[in-house]
């Protein structure tokens, strides 16, 4: 059985230019892949990459460091940042055989630690951050599952606030989608805990 396509460029990883400040100049600081942008093996046609980072007590200007190493911790502190770029294949991908569950399990565990193991054992995809997320589709379309099955279909430019609830990506189409997500650390109520869900 052949890999069902899933639309263009699935070798790509995001280009990152980052720029600084030397001698009272603005500088180019670096033009180029991020390091922990990931093509999933075991998931085809998904990629994970998580561009740039912020800690609380954020100066200008920048320092010249990388700060979003491979192995970074993709769920931020509160006041903590982190922009990403993933890519979701068609989710007609889980039913080929190229698709490996336990290899893309331990690249979750490995690419995208923080984030992995929140995700439900029982309901795959579905799962909850301290963090607002601002999600930008960037090319495609994908779904939005919330709750007792309420699904928001989204389309190329399309912006989601996604406050801290649980939730999943379904992409429901032919093609992958590509969404630029940013994340915005946050502290929950008392009472309003985060419980890791059983693996």
């Amino acid at each position: 059985m052949s890999m069902p396509s899933l639309g263009p460029d699935l070798r790509s990883r995001p280009r990152r230019v980052v720029t600084g400040l030397r001698d009272g100049k603005s500088v180019l600081v670096s033009d180029g892949t991020p390091p922990n942008a990931h093509l999933h093996a075991g998931w085809p046609g998904h990629m994970t990459s998580v561009c740039w980072t912020t800690a609380p007590d954020l100066t200008l200007p920048l320092a010249e460091t990388e700060s979003a190493p491979p192995g970074i911790r993709v769920t931020p502190e509160p006041g903590e940042t982190r922009l990403m770029i993933v890519r979701f294949p068609p989710d007609r991908v889980f039913a080929s055989p190229n698709y490996d569950p336990v290899t893309a399990a331990a690249e979750q565990a490995a690419h995208v630690p923080g984030l992995a193991e929140r995700f439900e054992a029982e309901n795959p995809g579905m799962h909850t951050t301290d963090s607002v997320d601002y999600g930008i589709v960037l090319d495609g379309e994908i779904w939005l599952e919330l709750d007792d099955g309420v699904e928001v279909p989204l389309r190329h430019g399309d912006v989601v606030v996604q406050g801290g609830t649980r939730h999943a990506w379904r992409n429901k189409g032919d093609r992958s989608a590509t969404l630029a997500f940013i994340l915005l650390g946050a502290a929950r109520r008392a009472g309003d805990a985060f419980e890791p869900y059983p693996t």
